[in-house]
């Protein structure tokens, strides 16, 4: 790559970054139109818009991925509230902070779906800690043992998934950052 070519894939990453934020909006948006289900834990949703989220954080940095998980946590905010807020950014800066390091540091080890799973369960313990800051008791973290389930299932599915549109995901970034 000459130097042009570097400068001008610098100058574009800000939109690869915007449509990735886009992205991570949208499936926010859809995973909001899932209905809660009774036996799942208040708030359970898959986490697809991490997926998003992984791969900023793969290939933009650390400073791109936080920015979408900004972004989506202001999404959550105007459209469910405040309390919605504290609960995204403090599961996804977690979340993001973790599928940074484990992607640079242990992806071969791990692979996706073990990242995802764990990024999964650092959201999940991100949102344990906000509900018992919010609610004032520890009683929240009852549900730490549905939420560790659920998280390794989700962790799982989104995984699979994330190994599954990266090629896509890659294709939009070198198209963007031709």
């Amino acid at each position: 790559m000459n130097k042009d070519s570097k400068t001008t894939a610098r100058n574009f990453r800000p939109a690869l970054c915007a449509v990735l934020c886009a992205q991570a909006i949208a499936l926010n948006f859809f995973e909001s139109l899932i209905p809660e289900l009774p036996f799942l834990p208040p708030g359970a949703k898959p986490g697809l818009s991490n997926i998003i989220t992984m791969f900023a954080a793969a290939s933009l940095g650390l400073p791109q991925a936080l920015i979408i998980t900004a972004a989506k946590s202001l999404f959550a905010f105007a459209t469910r509230g405040f309390t919605a807020f504290i609960m995204s950014i403090s599961g996804g800066v977690l979340s993001c902070l973790a599928a940074y390091f484990l992607l640079k540091f242990a992806g071969r080890k791990l692979g996706y779906i073990g990242i995802s799973v764990i990024c999964s369960l650092c959201h999940n313990f991100g949102q344990l800690c906000a509900g018992c800051v919010i609610t004032g008791s520890r009683m929240t973290f009852y549900y730490a043992p549905f939420l560790a389930l659920f998280g390794v299932i989700t962790g799982i599915l989104t995984g699979l998934i994330f190994a599954a549109v990266l090629p896509a995901l890659e294709k939009q970034k070198k198209y963007i950052l031709r």
